[in-house]
C-alpha cells in the first residue's frame, strides 16, 4: 500500500506537471508589446502607418495630420461633389500619455464622426501582462466597444449608470479596473482634444482677470519666491537619455499681463509696448532656456508653422502657437535675472483663457525606450497661477472635476462601506479571540468556528466571486516597486477593494502575523479549507492525511523560493515577472473563470483544489509565494498565540494543527500559522489540554476547588500552592515554548538608561558588526566592511547621476546578503514582538534574512526618496 508521503509526492508531480505547461512558452498574439513604426510619432501620412479604416468604417480617404494635438480627416465618396468629411481619427499617444497598471500608455487609435460619436476604436499596443496571459486580450476589445454610438459630449464613467447624474456608466474588466479606468481618460481625452479644435465642442468662456496694480518692482528671487515665474525642468533619464550633470531642457515660464509682473520682467517701455500690440482678451507669456541642448521652438521658425514642442493648458482646454502668435523677447529687465540661450513671448488669443484662473505650461517631447529604441510621446507640465495678491478679489473658486478614482469610490460608496465594515469586523473578533477560545472546547469549537466559517464564505463568495478582490503576488511586486521608484496614489486607489484589503492585510500582518488574512480572509485560501471540510463531513475523511513532518519541513520553503525568484525578475522585468506569477491559481478562478481560459490554467486549478480534498490547504503551505511575501514581516509580529512550559512535553496541539506550524518543541512558527486557533481553544480547555486534565482529575480526587484558568493557560493556584506545582517535572526544565527560540538578551542592553538605549538600538540597525563576530569569522566581517564602503560609495555615484537603480539595487541586495552572514556570526539575535521591548530572542537564518531584508528594503525606499527631492534621482 502506497505511504502517505508516496501519496503526496505523486499528486506533487501532477502539480508541477500542470505548472510546467501552465508556464510553456506560447506565442505572443494581439497587440501585446506590439511593434509600431518607427517614425508614427512624426510622419505626416499617419494612416499611411496604420489601420485608419478599421475605426472608421466607410472612409475612403484620410488627410495628413493636422492641429494641435493633431489628428486627421476622414473623407467618403460624394457623387460628382466630391468627398464628403465624414469625421477625424486619433492616435491617442499624440494628445495623452495616461499611464495604465503596466506604467505605459496603451496605444490606441480612434474614430469619431462630426457630430462627436465614437465610431471606432482599436488598440494598437499595449504592456499590460494580466491581459496577456490574466485576461483576454478581447476583453479589453469589448470594453472598447461599449464606446461605440456614444458622444464625446457624454460623461462616461467606468462603473454603474447614474441617470439622475447625466453619467453613463461602461462595465469594468474584472481584475483590469486600473487598466480600464486609465482607458476611459484615453478615449475621453483624445476625443475631448479634437472635438474642442473642429467645434464640435463649443470652447468654454472664462472670466478675464482684474488686477491690482501696486506699482511695486520685483526683482527675479522675489518673483520665484511668491510663484509669479515658474520653473519646468526635464532631466536626461526621463527622456531615456544616459543621466547626465545637465538637464535636458530648463525653461522658466510667467505671465506677462498683470503689469507689476509685467513691468518687472520686461521693464517699463518693454511692457508697454507689448500692452500696445495685445487686443481686448489676449494674454501674453514668456518662456527663457536657461540650460539643455534642446530647443522649445521646434518647427515653429518655418512660416505658417506651429511651435510643436510647447502648449498651455487650461481645463481641458489646449492653446498652440503658430509664428503669428510668438514676439521676440530681447531681454529680461528683473534685477538677478538668469542668463538665457532661448526665448519667446507667446499670445494667446482665445477667450477661452484667462490668467485669473490655474494653467499649466507644458513640453512635449518624445520618450526612448532605452530597450528598444522605439519612441513614445511624453508630455512635461508645470502649473501656474498668479498669487492671489496680484488678483482683484483674490483667487476666483475653482470647482476641480474629481479625478477617476474618486468617481470610483463614489460610485461604490456602500459596497465599499460594507467591506471596511467586513474587514473592521474580522479583525475585532481576531482580538478578542481569547474570550471566543475560552467559551469553545475541543469538542464544540462553534464559538470561533461560526465566525470563522461565515468570514470563509464571505471571502470566498462576496470578496472572491462577487467583487473579485484576491489579492496577488503581483501587486506586492507592484508595491516594492512603487516604494522604490515612484509612489503613485491614484494607481493603487483606483481598485477601492483590494486598496482597503491591502491595508488589513498590513495591519493584521504586523500586529498578529499572516495568519489572519490567509487563514481567515483569502478567498482561495478559504476555498481550499472549505473543499477539505465539506469532503471530511462527507465521509472522505480516512482518505485525508497530512504530509509527513520531514517532507513538511523541507517543502514549505518552496513557497520562499518562488517570491523570491519572482522578486528577482521583476527587478529585470516587471512585464516577466507577471507572466510567472501565473503560478498563482487566483486569476483563473476568480478573475477570469476556469471556463475561459485555456486547459492547463483549469488542470493547475483542478489539481489544486483536488489535492485539497485529502491535504489541508496544501497551495497554502508549499507554493503560494503571496503567502512567503507576509510569512517574511510575520516573524516580528506584535502578538503571537499563547504557549505554557507543559507545550515542550505535550504534543496535543502538535497533533491537531493542520498547518503543522508546531514544533516538537511546542513552539508555534509564526510564519506557517494559519490561525485556525485550535492549539488556543486547547490551551484552556480543563478537558482537552492533557496537563489541565492531569490537574483537574487531582483537584477532583483530593475534593480541592476548581478555579478558574489564569492567562498563563493554569488553573489559578489554591493558596499556598503555586502555578509551578502544575508544571510536570519534565516540562520544567525543557525549552520555552512561548518564543519561537530561546531568549535572550545582549550584554550590552542589560540596566541601561532610556537616552543609552536608543543609541544603542540606533547602533543594533546600523551596525552588523561585533567584537564576537570579530574573533569567530574575522574574514567575513573584514569583507563585509569592504562590502559596506563599495554600497556606501554605489549610493554616492547614484546621487552624482553616474549609477542606474538597478545597478543600485544590485549593490543593496549584495550588501544585505552580506548583512545576515555577518550579524549570524556575532550579533545573532533578533526581537519578537514590539521593537520598543527588549524581547530578544536567538535568531534562525530565516529570522535574520527576514529581519535584514525587511530593514534594508525600508533605509533604500528611503534613500530613494531623498535623492529624489533633491533631484539627484528620477525614476
Amino acid at each position: 500500500m502506497p505511504t502517505h508521503g508516496s501519496r503526496f509526492a505523486a499528486l506533487f508531480l501532477a502539480l508541477l506537471l500542470a505548472l510546467t505547461m501552465l508556464l510553456a512558452p506560447r506565442a505572443h498574439a494581439g497587440a501585446y508589446e506590439a511593434e509600431l513604426p518607427a517614425n508614427l510619432a512624426t510622419a505626416p501620412d499617419l494612416c499611411a502607418l496604420l489601420p485608419c479604416a478599421e475605426v472608421f468604417p466607410g472612409a475612403t480617404r484620410f488627410s495628413q495630420r493636422k492641429g494641435q494635438p493633431p489628428y486627421v480627416e476622414a473623407y467618403g465618396k460624394e457623387g460628382s461633389e466630391g468627398d464628403k468629411l465624414l469625421g477625424y481619427v486619433m492616435l491617442s499617444t499624440d494628445i495623452t500619455d495616461t499611464p495604465a497598471y503596466s506604467g505605459k500608455p496603451v496605444v490606441t487609435l480612434i474614430g469619431m464622426d462630426k457630430d462627436g460619436r465614437f465610431v471606432g476604436i482599436k488598440v494598437l499596443k499595449h504592456s499590460e501582462p494580466i491581459l496577456l496571459l490574466g485576461i483576454p486580450e478581447s476583453a479589453l476589445i469589448n470594453f472598447n466597444n461599449q464606446y461605440l454610438g456614444k458622444s464625446v459630449t457624454d460623461t462616461i464613467e467606468v462603473g454603474p449608470s447614474r441617470p439622475d447624474e447625466n453619467v453613463i456608466g461602461v462595465d469594468a474588466i474584472s481584475g483590469a479596473t486600473v487598466t480600464v479606468v486609465a482607458q476611459n481618460q484615453v478615449v475621453m481625452a483624445s476625443g475631448a482634444a479634437v472635438a474642442r479644435q473642429t467645434g464640435i465642442i463649443a470652447p468654454t468662456v472664462r472670466a478675464q482677470a482684474r488686477f491690482t496694480t501696486t506699482g511695486q518692482t520685483y526683482d527675479w528671487a522675489q518673483l520665484v519666491q511668491m510663484g509669479a515665474v515658474q520653473r519646468l525642468r526635464v532631466l536626461p533619464e526621463q527622456v531615456g537619455l544616459p543621466r547626465g550633470p545637465e538637464p535636458f531642457i530648463e525653461l522658466w515660464f510667467g505671465d506677462l499681463n498683470q503689469p507689476d509682473v509685467g513691468r518687472s520682467l520686461l521693464g517699463k517701455n518693454g511692457f508697454e509696448s507689448l500692452r500696445s500690440r495685445l487686443k481686448e482678451g489676449e494674454n501674453a507669456l514668456f518662456v527663457i532656456k536657461t540650460a539643455g541642448q534642446e530647443s522649445f521652438k521646434g518647427s515653429g521658425f518655418v512660416r505658417g508653422g506651429i511651435f510643436d514642442r510647447v502648449q498651455v493648458k487650461q481645463g481641458a482646454d489646449s492653446f498652440t502657437f503658430r509664428d503669428l502668435d510668438s514676439l521676440n523677447l530681447y531681454g529680461l529687465d528683473a534685477a538677478g535675472a538668469p542668463s538665457y540661450n532661448e526665448s519667446a513671448i507667446f499670445i494667446i488669443r482665445s477667450q477661452a483663457f484667462s490668467a485669473a484662473y490655474p494653467w499649466k505650461f507644458a513640453f512635449l517631447g518624445n520618450r526612448v525606450d532605452r530597450a528598444t529604441g522605439h519612441r513614445s510621446f511624453a508630455v512635461f507640465e508645470a502649473k501656474y497661477w498668479l498669487p492671489a495678491a496680484l488678483l482683484e478679489g483674490g483667487r476666483p473658486e475653482v470647482q476641480e472635476p474629481d479625478a477617476p478614482w474618486v468617481r470610483i469610490w463614489k460610485s461604490q460608496a456602500l459596497p465599499i462601506g460594507l467591506f471596511a465594515l467586513l474587514l473592521v469586523a474580522v479583525t475585532v473578533v481576531y482580538a478578542l479571540r481569547e474570550k471566543l477560545t475560552r467559551l469553545s472546547t475541543h469538542k464544540n469549537k462553534w464559538p470561533v468556528n461560526g465566525f470563522k466559517y461565515t468570514f470563509w464564505a464571505l471571502s470566498i463568495f462576496w470578496i472572491g466571486f462577487g467583487t473579485m478582490a484576491q489579492p496577488s503576488i503581483t501587486q506586492v511586486l507592484t508595491w516594492f516597486h512603487s516604494i522604490l521608484f515612484q509612489w503613485t496614489w491614484s494607481l493603487f486607489l483606483s481598485d477601492p477593494f483590494i486598496f482597503l484589503f491591502w491595508i488589513f492585510i498590513i495591519v493584521t500582518v504586523f500586529l498578529f502575523g499572516r495568519g489572519l488574512f490567509c487563514g481567515w480572509m483569502c478567498p482561495f485560501g478559504s476555498l481550499q479549507e472549505a473543499i477539505f471540510k465539506i469532503a471530511k463531513a462527507i465521509g472522505l475523511k480516512r482518505f485525508q492525511t497530512q504530509l509527513p513532518q520531514k517532507w513538511h519541513d523541507r517543502l514549505k520553503w518552496v513557497k520562499y523560493a518562488v517570491f523570491f525568484f519572482l522578486l528577482t525578475v521583476s527587478m529585470f522585468s516587471m512585464g516577466l515577472a507577471e507572466k510567472l506569477a501565473e503560478v498563482e491559481p487566483f486569476k483563473t478562478t476568480f478573475l477570469v473563470g476556469v471556463m475561459n481560459r485555456a486547459w492547463p490554467y483549469g488542470l493547475f486549478v483542478a489539481a489544486i483544489l483536488g489535492v485539497s480534498i485529502f491535504i489541508e490547504r496544501p497551495y497554502c503551505k508549499y507554493i503560494c509565494p503571496l503567502g512567503a511575501s507576509l510569512a517574511m514581516p510575520s516573524t516580528f509580529r506584535w502578538f503571537g498565540l499563547k504557549r505554557k512550559q507543559d507545550c515542550n512535553s505535550c504534543k496535543a496541539c502538535a497533533v491537531g494543527c493542520g498547518a503543522q506550524a508546531i514544533d516538537t518543541d511546542g513552539r508555534i512558527d509564526h510564519r506557517e500559522c494559519l490561525h485556525c486557533l485550535d492549539c488556543m481553544i486547547l490551551y484552556t480547555d480543563t478537558k482537552g489540554c492533557p496537563p489541565l486534565a492531569k490537574e483537574r482529575k487531582r483537584r477532583e480526587k483530593d475534593g480541592l476547588e476548581i478555579t478558574p484558568i489564569g492567562a498563563n493557560g493554569y488553573f489559578i493556584p489554591i493558596h499556598p500552592a503555586k502555578v509551578e506545582d502544575q508544571i510536570a517535572a519534565k516540562a520544567k526544565n525543557g525549552p520555552d515554548p512561548r518564543m519561537p527560540t530561546a531568549p535572550t538578551l545582549p550584554a550590552h542592553k542589560r540596566g541601561v538608561g532610556a537616552a543609552k538605549w536608543l543609541l544603542l538600538e540606533l547602533r543594533d540597525h546600523l551596525w552588523p558588526w561585533s567584537s564576537e563576530g570579530w574573533h569567530s569569522r574575522r574574514a567575513l566581517q573584514m569583507a563585509g566592511i569592504a562590502l559596506a564602503v563599495a554600497a556606501s560609495v554605489a549610493w554616492v555615484m547614484t546621487a552624482l547621476g553616474h549609477l542606474s537603480s538597478g545597478a543600485i539595487i544590485g549593490w543593496w541586495f549584495g550588501w544585505s546578503v552580506y548583512e545576515a552572514l555577518i550579524r549570524l556570526s556575532g550579533r545573532r539575535y533578533v526581537k519578537d514582538g514590539p521593537w520598543w521591548r527588549d524581547n530578544y530572542r536567538m535568531s534562525g537564518v530565516f529570522d535574520m534574512i527576514s529581519y535584514v531584508g525587511f530593514k534594508n528594503l525600508m533605509i533604500g525606499a528611503a534613500l530613494f526618496l531623498a535623492l529624489q527631492a533633491l533631484g539627484s534621482f528620477t525614476p
